[in-house]
Order: structure tokens, then sequence, then C-alpha cells
């Protein structure tokens, strides 16, 4: 593997914390997903400060994978990774797929934070609607302000999958 710090990002419900895990177990690099490193008891966040400190000492690593967009430090992130793996897939799957996975036990999510189908849920199914459009701008602002970082975007998880066997073999 010749990239060392690498960032998955991607609607929610895309695949990032399987794919980063399947990443993470054929290179051995450390794992880090920002779900479990933000959220504290009672869906309390991690307050601002305290968020930067602790993302500065994940990526002052030497190696590491970090699943997560959060967009107020995404450029944190960008400009510390050698690879950033974009998951660009359909909305109607990333919706499905979050639907399925709720409230379900999950290595990627602290286990204090309960989930529950309530109007936080209904919310979230929304931003994972306009992630498209709202919120792929800020990735693809980042990708073309730093158009020397080896950006990789898929669009399918069968072409996730591919990528991982390559990797593997």
């Amino acid at each position: 593997m010749e990239y060392n710090r690498i960032i998955i990002v991607g609607s929610p419900g895309s695949g990032k914390s399987y794919f980063s895990k399947r990443i993470a177990a054929v290179t051995g690099y450390p794992l880090f997903h920002l779900d479990n490193e933000y959220w504290q008891p009672n869906w309390v966040g991690t307050p601002r400060n305290e968020w930067i400190e602790k993302q500065q000492s994940i990526i002052g690593g030497t190696k590491w994978i970090i699943d997560g967009n959060y967009d107020s430090t995404l450029k944190l992130r960008y400009e510390a990774a050698d690879l950033i793996i974009d998951l660009n897939i359909n909305r109607y799957l990333c919706m499905w797929s979050a639907m399925k996975r709720h409230g379900k036990k999950r290595s990627d999510f602290p286990t204090h934070c309960v989930e529950k189908i309530d109007k936080e849920f209904v919310d979230f199914l929304k931003f994972i609607w306009k992630f498209p459009i709202a919120n792929r701008k800020k990735i693809i602002a980042l990708r073309d302000q730093y158009p020397n970082k080896a950006y990789i975007e898929m669009k399918s998880r069968r072409q996730a999958s591919q990528w991982i066997k390559m990797l593997e073999a």
C-alpha cells in the first residue's frame, strides 16, 4: 500500500464504515470512526475545541484510516491525507442501508448512544436524501482545491468491493 493516511467520505449509509474496516483488515492501519470519536452520552457532541484537538492527535499518526465526513473539520483531515476515497453511492441505497442498520449494534458507533425511530431519525433520512446536492459540494470543493491529492471516487459498492480485492492481491 503506497498510501499511509486514508480518509473515507460519502453520504451516511454509503458503506464508509464497512469499507474502512476492510481496508484496515488488509493494511493493519489503525482505524478511526468519527462517529465513535464525536458522540458523547445522550447524543451530546464533542465541544469544537476538543473535537479539533482529538482529530489533530489522530492525524498526527504516521498511518491511519478515518471514516466519516464531519464537514466542519473535513479540511483538516483532507490536508493530512495521502488518499481520499469518496463513496458517491446512490442516495436510495444509502437511505435503505441507514434504515436497515438503524437500532442495531455497530462497531463504528458509540454504545452509549441508542438510536430510536423518532423525529431525529426522520431528519437524518432527510439529510441523506439531500446529501448529494447539499453536502457533496464540500467534498468536491476540497478535491478541486487539492488537485495533487490522490482521490478515488467510487459510484457503486461493486466498484468498492473490486478495489478491496485488488488491494488484497
